[in-house]
C-alpha cells in the first residue's frame, strides 16, 4: 500500500548543527520512493528559503510556509499571500511594539535594514549566504510575504503586537523566538490537501517531525514519528520515537516501520 511520508527539514533531515543531510537519510529516501512512496517535505521554511535543499532532498513535492504553499506533479498547487493591506499593517506594527524578525514570502525573505536582535542579525547572515536575503528592506514598500519569524527582547510589547495580529497564528518557539502564520494554514492544512490530491488516506500518511512548529502535523496525523531529540509537546501524540538525526534517525524509523527494509542498508 501506498503510503505518503511527510517529513520536517531542520533537526528531522538535517543536523542542527552542520545542516547536512546523513546519507542513510538520503539513500533511504530514495528507496521510499523506490517502492512507491510519497516523499514529501513539510517546512516552515518558505519555497524562496530552500536554496539548494531542492537539489539535495530527494522528494516528490514541497509543502512550505507551514501550508501556505504547495509545490507537487510538477507544478504549484496552493499559495496563500498575506493580502498587501495586511501586510503593510503588520510592519507597522512591529516598529511601533518593537520586535525584529523576518516577514518571508516566495521569493525570498526581507529583514529590516536597522536590525538589533543579534539572533535576527546572524539569521540575515545566514540567508545572505544562501541568496534567499532579497535587497529590500521591509520597510520598504511593493511586496508581499506568506508569514514571518519574529524576535522580542525585554523592551518589545509582543503582548501588544500579538493582539493586534488577529490574523495570524502565532506559534512559540521559545527563547523569545516566534512563527507567525495566517490563520487557516499550518503543516496540517497542507497534509490535508496533499492527501486529496493524492487520493491517500489519512491512516496511510506518516509525518516525521523534532519542533513545535509540527505540532499541528502530530495533531492530524494517526503515524507520528518524533526524532530522538524532540520538542516536549509533541511527545503527547508520537506514535514512535526514533534516534537522532546524526544516529541515523531517519532510515532507523522507515526500517522498523516496514517502510523499507532494513537489509536495503546491508
Amino acid at each position: 500500500m501506498r503510503k505518503a511520508l511527510f517529513f520536517d527539514i531542520d533537526g528531522t533531515l538535517l543536523t542542527e548543527d552542520t545542516h547536512e543531510l546523513p546519507e542513510s537519510a538520503r539513500r533511504a529516501l530514495e528507496r521510499a520512493r523506490d517502492l512507491g512512496h510519497l516523499v514529501l517535505i513539510n517546512t516552515g521554511r518558505t519555497y524562496g528559503n530552500l536554496g539548494d535543499l531542492k537539489e539535495l532532498l530527494p522528494a516528490d513535492g514541497w509543502l512550505c510556509g507551514c501550508g501556505t504553499y504547495i509545490w507537487a506533479e510538477g507544478r504549484e498547487l496552493y499559495h496563500y499571500t498575506i493580502p498587501r493591506k495586511q501586510g503593510e499593517r503588520l510592519k507597522r506594527d512591529l516598529m511601533e511594539c518593537g520586535v525584529d524578525g523576518v516577514l518571508e514570502g516566495i521569493d525570498g525573505c526581507y529583514g529590516r535594514r536597522d536590525s538589533w536582535i543579534p539572533e535576527i542579525l546572524r539569521l540575515k547572515e545566514s540567508l545572505a549566504r544562501m541568496g534567499a536575503l532579497l535587497p529590500q528592506g521591509w520597510d520598504e514598500d511593493g511586496y508581499d510575504f506568506d508569514k514571518c519569524y519574529l524576535r522580542a527582547d525585554e523592551n518589545s510589547r509582543r503582548e501588544e503586537l500579538f493582539a493586534r495580529m488577529d490574523f495570524m497564528e502565532i506559534i512559540d518557539r521559545g527563547n523569545d523566538a516566534y512563527e507567525c502564520v495566517p490563520k487557516g494554514h499550518s503543516k496540517a492544512t497542507a497534509i490535508e490537501k496533499v492527501l486529496r490530491i493524492y487520493g491517500i488516506p489519512r491512516s496511510d500518511a506518516y509525518v516525521f517531525g523534532d519542533s513545535s512548529n509540527d505540532l499541528s502535523m502530530f495533531r492530524y496525523a494517526r503515524n507520528c514519528v518524533a526524532m530522538g531529540k524532540h520538542s516536549p509537546v509533541l511527545e503527547p501524540y508520537a506514535t514512535f520515537i526514533t534516534r537522532t538525526v546524526e544516529e541515523d534517525g531517519i532510515a532507523y524509523a522507515l526500517e522498523q516501520l516496514g517502510i523499507i527494509d532494513s537489509r536495503e542498508r546491508l
